[in-house]
């Protein structure tokens, strides 16, 4: 259970960023964007490599993330939400 938790940690929101879409870690890259990338057939140390801000654990997280979301489990809750200053 921790381990899933320090996984949906990775993953914010924040109004100022996407319109308020699923990011990793407050950057500027979203959960839809790697979800594309590996839908696409691209692997995740293909990945990595292109864009080496990025760690193993958050494309774990994004797709733990969509796992969750497609189960209909409501993890919206537990996604902290930043209001734009």
């Amino acid at each position: 259970m921790a381990e899933e938790t320090e996984l949906l940690d990775r993953i914010t929101v924040r109004t100022d960023i996407f319109n308020g879409k699923p990011i990793i870690r407050d950057m500027r890259f979203a959960v839809e964007h790697v979800l594309e990338m590996l839908a696409a057939g691209n692997t995740a140390e293909n990945i990595l490599s292109e864009y080496p801000l990025l760690e193993p654990e958050d494309i774990q997280a994004c797709l733990f993330f969509a796992h969750r979301s497609v189960a209909g489990e409501e993890i919206h809750d537990r996604i902290p939400v930043q209001q734009a200053s």
